[in-house]
């Protein structure tokens, strides 16, 4: 069946010439490597290192699943960033779960996103609108 396809994957890449036509040559993970038109290749990957990161939420959320941590470039406080907080279970053993559950009670912890502050301390985070639409995301080492 003929279907349409979007996907994401990370790839080495390095501007290259064939038949003297500008473009890149790819690199895969399990390394394959291809060469891709410069228009094509630049209208379908984006920088996730150095100076010129423009990334999506989408990205951003694709990194966060892979353990790195992302910002945006227009926050205004330094050193934020999010970070993935993986799932766990735990026995409750002190306030405020024993205020809901009998102490020793084993609690799924869902995964979910925080954020580091410019204070340095943590709390969980939630997209706003503007966060979700921007393309200003970038990776953080």
């Amino acid at each position: 069946m003929t279907a349409h396809y979007i996907g994401t994957k990370e790839i080495l890449g390095y501007e290259s010439m064939k038949d003297g036509r500008y473009g890149y040559t790819v690199r895969y993970e399990d390394g394959y490597e291809s060469w891709s038109p410069k228009a094509t290749f630049e209208a379908t990957y984006r920088v996730i290192e150095g100076p010129n990161q423009a990334l999506t939420f989408g990205d951003a959320v694709h990194l966060l699943k892979r353990g790195k941590k992302v910002a945006r470039a227009g926050w205004n406080g330094k050193g934020m960033f999010l970070f993935l907080v993986p799932g766990s279970t735990f026995k409750v053993n002190r306030a405020p779960l024993m205020g809901i559950y009998p102490e020793g009670t084993e609690v799924s912890y869902c995964p979910h996103i925080d954020m580091k502050t410019a204070d340095g301390k943590v709390v969980p985070w939630l997209a706003s609108q503007t966060d979700v639409l921007a393309e200003d995301w970038t990776s953080v080492d």
